[in-house]
C-alpha cells in the first residue's frame, strides 16, 4: 500500500506524518479516513501505530500517523509532551486530513494506544469532527491512573514528590526539571522493547504534571451519539484496566468496551488476532468503508 510523507503546521510548529493509501483506491474517489496516534514519547512509526495502519488500510481507510509535537521528527521542545497541546496537534492533523483529495472530510476517526488514546478520547469529545473514536490501553483520569502505576510501598508519595520537586525547580531555575521517562510511566522491563527507536526517554516534569491533571473521562460522554470503542488488556502491566471500566461507565451510547485476556499493553503490536477481529467486526457496523465518487 503506498504511502506519502507529509507535514502540516500545528500551532506555528511543523507536524511530520505519513499518509497510507488503501490499495485500489480510483482518481477521484474519497474514502473514510482514521489519525492514529502514538504512545508516550514515542513515534509513528510504532508498532501499535503501524499494526492498526496495516489492519486500516487492508480494510479500504485512508490513514495518518504523525509524530506529536517533540517527538520524533516533529518540531517542539523534546520531551515536553503536554496532553492538551497533543489535543491541538490532533485536531491541526483533522483539519490537515480532511483536505486530502482522497478522504472523505466528514468521515474521519481517532485511534490511539496508551498516551494516545487518552489524547484520542479527548478530542473526540471536544471536538464534533470526529466520526468515531477507538481507544486502546487507555486513561481518562491521570490521577487514579498514575495511583494506580505507582502502587508500591512508597512509590506515590515518591511520584507526588517529583511533582513537587518540579514545580520549586522551576521557580528557583526558571527552567524544567528533566526526569526519566520511566519514573513518569513505569513500563517492566519485558515490555520495554516497544519503546522505539526516536522515542523520548528524559521528560520534563511539567509533562508528568499535564499528565496528572488530564481527565479525558470528563469529556467521553459528549462523544455520543457518534461511535466508541474501548479496548483493554484484562490484565495491563502498564495502565490499569480500571481506567477504561471508569470512561464506559461515563461514555454515551453507542460505546462498546471489550477487556482482552492474553495480551498485554501493547496489544495491536503483539499481533493479537482477536483484538483485530473485535475491530473490524465493530467498524463493519459502526464506521464501515462506504466510498464516495
Amino acid at each position: 500500500m503506498p504511502e506519502q510523507d507529509v507535514s502540516f503546521s500545528s500551532e506555528g510548529l511543523k507536524i511530520a506524518g505519513t499518509v497510507g493509501i488503501p490499495d485500489g483506491l480510483k482518481p477521484g474517489e474519497k474514502r473514510p479516513a482514521f489519525l492514529v496516534l502514538h504512545g508516550f514519547g514515542s513515534t509513528r512509526n510504532a508498532g501499535n501505530v503501524r499494526g492498526p495502519c496495516d489492519m486500516l488500510e487492508k480494510l479500504g481507510y485512508v490513514t495518518l500517523r504523525f509524530d506529536m509535537r517533540g517527538c520524533g521528527d516533529s518540531q517542539g521542545a523534546r520531551g515536553h509532551l503536554i496532553c492538551l497541546e497533543q489535543v491541538a496537534d490532533t485536531r491541526n492533523a483533522l483539519t490537515f486530513l480532511a483536505g486530502h483529495p482522497n478522504v472523505d472530510g466528514v468521515r474521519i476517526g481517532v485511534l490511539g494506544s496508551s498516551f494516545g488514546a487518552a489524547v484520542s478520547v479527548y478530542t473526540a469529545g471536544v471536538d464534533p469532527r470526529i466520526a468515531a473514536c477507538v481507544s486502546a490501553s487507555g486513561w481518562g483520569n491521570g490521577e487514579t491512573k498514575f495511583r494506580g502505576q505507582h502502587h508500591g510501598p512508597g512509590e506515590y508519595e515518591r511520584f507526588l514528590e517529583m511533582l513537587r520537586n518540579g514545580r520549586a525547580y522551576r521557580e528557583r531555575t526558571g527552567q524544567s526539571m528533566m526526569v526519566s521517562r520511566y519514573d513518569i510511566v513505569p513500563i517492566p522491563a519485558h515490555l520495554r522493547s516497544h519503546v522505539v527507536e526516536k522515542s523520548a526517554h528524559q521528560m520534563t516534569v511539567e509533562t508528568a504534571q499535564g499528565m496528572f491533571d488530564f481527565r479525558a473521562e470528563d469529556v467521553i460522554g459528549q462523544i455520543a451519539p457518534r461511535p466508541c470503542l474501548l479496548l483493554h488488556s484484562s490484565v495491563d502491566s502498564v495502565t490499569p484496566t480500571q481506567q477504561s471500566i471508569d470512561m464506559f461507565a461515563r461514555a454515551g451510547q453507542p460505546t462498546e468496551l471489550h477487556l482482552f485476556s492474553g495480551t498485554d499493553h501493547f496489544m495491536f503490536a503483539e499481533g493479537n488476532t482477536r483484538v483485530h477481529r473485535v475491530v473490524v467486526d465493530w467498524l463493519a457496523k459502526f464506521f464501515p468503508v462506504k466510498s464516495v465518487s
